[in-house]
């Protein structure tokens, strides 16, 4: 299975993640981080549907994302 992980404190909300992940399990979390964005994040209940393809951490431009296998 595969996991993903954000740095919610570096996140600024562009949405990019969200938007190529094939699918869907990315979201915005309802609370703000440090910065004051709405961070991405994949809830526990959706990460069994990640497939690892590492489309988000590639996509973003800030580095926040980890996808591990």
């Amino acid at each position: 299975m595969a996991r993903v992980t954000f740095r919610e404190d570096r996140c600024k909300g562009c949405g990019l993640c969200i938007s190529v992940c094939p699918t869907k399990i990315i979201e915005f979390d309802q609370r703000l981080n440090v910065k004051g964005y709405h961070p991405a994040i994949v809830t526990e209940a959706n990460m069994s549907k990640c497939i690892g393809c590492a489309s988000c951490a590639r996509m973003c431009p800030d580095l926040v994302i980890r996808v591990e296998k």
